[in-house]
């Protein structure tokens, strides 16, 4: 086994001397970071965490955006999340201005769970609209493919 591990060398006087194989076996490590591959592969969308919010629904189209959004969620018993941080909705402009850095083109997404009442939906767009920011997004959950209308075309309906 030994001698399957190392090579054997003629040195100048027909000697034999072994000498250690210059090779890295790197199965190993392959084998090591396929696991951890999956392992991340496995975990990653299960670190999604936020804000239970069970969102009304419906037929509107997707937003597209590059830029990411921050969210404001409203859970069913009225209380104020910046992204996954519970705020008063005193307090939410200058948590706001903090995270967006003063930036009031930053998009926000509202998310509003559907048994909050419809007033408390409407303090916190209120507010984000006196504070100056001006993209500000509902969010829905929709249940398939939206389809545009189909017109006609002889009378442009």
């Amino acid at each position: 086994m030994a001698a399957s591990l190392m090579q054997r060398k003629a040195n100048r006087f027909g000697r034999n001397r072994r000498t250690q194989m210059s090779e890295i076996n790197v199965t190993p490590f392959v084998d090591v970071m396929l696991v951890l591959l999956i392992i991340f592969m496995v975990t990653a969308p299960l670190l999604t965490v936020g804000v239970e919010v069970d969102l009304p629904k419906t037929k509107a189209g997707a937003i597209s955006g590059q830029d990411e959004p921050l969210a404001i969620s409203i859970d069913n018993e009225g209380k104020i999340f910046v992204q996954d941080t519970e705020v008063e909705l005193g307090a939410m402009t200058a948590r706001l201005q903090a995270v967006s850095e003063n930036n009031p083109d930053v998009r926000i997404f509202v998310r509003g769970d559907a048994s909050v009442d419809y007033g408390r939906i409407m303090q916190v767009m209120g507010t984000l609209n006196a504070a100056g920011f001006s993209r500000v997004a509902l969010i829905t959950r929709t249940d398939g493919v939206i389809k545009p209308k189909k017109t006609n075309k002889k009378t442009n309906k």
